[in-house]
């Protein structure tokens, strides 16, 4: 009954996503310098995990391998260039959107382990158990 709850899915889902949006973030500022640099962002955990027209989630391929789905569980296929901003040298890196996204990915890892963890409270309290 217990064995596959999707609240623990999708909360685990929600850290992982925010520890590639992170990756991501932290990318773009280690290259503020470099010229020509084009910044990335990941889309949305909601755009990634949002149900099809059908009511279910569709299928994602995660590796090349896989014949059916889109390859949107690997960050590679998640990134998009953002070229909302553009130095001289041709960065567009922008350090103060940058520490934007670095919030926003930190309060994403925050809501979900916040998720993960009321949701095991609730669980222990229907077994029962504090």
């Amino acid at each position: 009954m217990f064995q596959n709850l999707t609240v623990f899915k999708t909360a685990h889902a929600m850290a992982v996503h925010a520890g590639q949006k992170q990756a991501v973030v932290a990318q773009n500022v280690a290259n503020a310098d470099t010229p020509g640099y084009i910044a990335r962002d990941i889309t949305s955990f909601a755009e990634t995990y949002a149900p099809t027209s059908q009511g279910a989630f569709s299928q994602r391929a995660t590796r090349l391998n896989h014949i059916h789905g889109s390859a949107v569980g690997d960050v590679r296929a998640l990134v998009e260039e953002d070229k909302t901003f553009a130095a001289p040298d041709g960065n567009s890196v922008s350090i103060e959107t940058e520490m934007l996204r670095a919030t926003d990915a930190k309060r994403q890892h925050d809501r979900s382990l916040a998720i993960y963890k009321s949701t095991l409270t609730i669980l222990r309290a229907s077994l029962g158990r504090q």
